[in-house]
């Protein structure tokens, strides 16, 4: 049977190569992940000129998801660094990488990446407008935005973040209600500059039914993106945020209208005490699409630390419903990630996101818990070591410090409670 997108074979009926991957990794019947991209809540980010994919699911009843984010800038065009990124992104096992180029040759470097990684990649479009056409943001035309978003289309990203919820009554709204941090999204703001000079509708807004012909074409799934989305506490839950968000919901009405997948975008900054509220908000208002969170970040005030930030947030809003993370390296707000930031950065997501499986109870999220318990009550450092999130650093600190007796470690010793227990349990003397 002929389909157009995973969307739409899931509604005939048709179980394709990557629904049956996906079911097959998350140990889910293949019939209800169907039944799950048929209705939106799941998608499956699978552009059809991908062929390195390895392809996973985001969505309701499926482990939470880690993207990292690379790409080259006018202060850092090293596409070489990037690709190593990307390389590292893998063995780290996350499960997309988005290309935020905004300089260079970013289409060779785009088209390297799909060619070569086997997660999701994703885009933004918006960004690489400027360089693409060699012009001025004010000179760019709505067809030539369009355009860029269907050359990345062809180049094999599977999901795209396009700002279309902040349009002009969006733009309104955030001028009758001044925040502290305006609008923070590179993006957003590149589209909200763009309308004020040219006194014209957003083009991903206006041309909506154009872009979702392009995503159709080679089954891209559209990302929401949140323009509005609060650049620091003060500003979250306001006004342009909520507003924006009832756009996306009709967007994303429109879009399973023609069978395209659908995420949602998220915040950004955010109290702890609202996150759950914004989630049940999301979910709510976008008819249970996919929600794709950066961060959220919990406080302000931590630069440097806040992979740390965005960690307790992500972990907050996943148990709460959020499906996909977006990595915070603690170089956020301070300058280009390196090797080290993005290990730290997904390191601290993919331990948020598990706390979060756990939470939600993903099946076999808490297995791997036990499996560590008991490893650490048998005192099998190895088994430990092969448990960890991070292997290597729990190697690297036991070698650095090693005890008198091997079955303890030097906070403790002989004074181990692990060790002794188990001693006294065998009738052995206890030190």
């Amino acid at each position: 049977m002929q389909y157009t997108t995973q969307m739409d074979a899931a509604r005939k009926g048709v179980i394709t190569r990557e629904i049956q991957a996906v079911a097959g990794k998350e140990n889910m019947d293949v019939r209800r992940l169907q039944q799950l991209v048929a209705a939106g809540q799941v998608v499956i980010p699978a552009n059809k000129n991908h062929a390195a994919l390895d392809p996973c699911g985001i969505g309701q009843d499926l482990r939470t998801k880690i993207n990292v984010n690379i790409g080259v800038s006018g202060d850092c065009p090293n596409v070489e660094a990037e690709m190593e990124k990307a390389r590292y992104a893998v063995e780290l096992k996350a499960d997309a990488i988005m290309d935020l180029s905004c300089h260079g040759p970013t289409g060779a470097f785009r088209r390297r990446l799909v060619e070569y990684s086997p997660a999701a990649v994703g885009t933004v479009p918006v960004y690489d407008a400027v360089g693409y056409y060699q012009k001025e943001l004010e000179k760019i035309t709505a067809g030539e935005f369009l355009g860029v978003a269907e050359q990345h289309a062809k180049d094999g990203v599977d999901f795209m973040t396009v700002h279309a919820g902040v349009n002009r009554d969006t733009a309104a709204v955030f001028k009758r209600n001044p925040r502290l941090t305006n609008i923070v999204s590179r993006g957003g703001a590149l589209l909200f500059a763009w309308m004020e000079l040219n006194d014209s509708e957003n083009p991903f807004y206006q041309y909506y039914d154009q872009l979702l012909d392009i995503c159709s074409r080679y089954d891209v799934t559209v990302s929401l993106g949140d323009a509005c989305r609060p650049g620091c506490l003060k500003d979250a839950t306001d006004a342009s945020q909520v507003h924006e968000l009832m756009v996306l919901g009709e967007l994303t009405r429109r879009a399973w209208e023609r069978g395209v997948q659908v995420m949602i975008e998220g915040p950004g900054h955010m109290p702890l005490h609202e996150i759950a509220a914004n989630v049940l908000l999301q979910k709510k208002l976008c008819h249970g699409a996919p929600f794709y969170v950066l961060g959220p970040l919990v406080t302000d005030v931590a630069p440097g630390y806040d992979h740390i930030t965005s960690a307790i947030g992500g972990a907050v809003a996943a148990a709460a419903g959020a499906d996909f993370l977006c990595y915070v390296t603690p170089a956020e707000h301070l300058r280009l990630p390196t090797l080290e930031d993005m290990k730290e950065g997904v390191v601290a997501s993919r331990i948020a996101a598990h706390a979060a499986d756990i939470a939600k109870g993903i099946p076999g999220a808490r297995q791997w818990d036990d499996d560590m318990s008991e490893a650490r009550r048998n005192l099998d450092w190895p088994q430990m070591f092969g448990l960890a999130v991070d292997p290597d650093k729990a190697r690297r600190y036991r070698a650095e410090s090693r005890p008198d007796h091997e079955d303890s470690c030097t906070m403790c010793g002989k004074m181990c409670a692990v060790r002794n227990m188990n001693r006294v349990l065998q009738g052995k003397d206890v030190l």
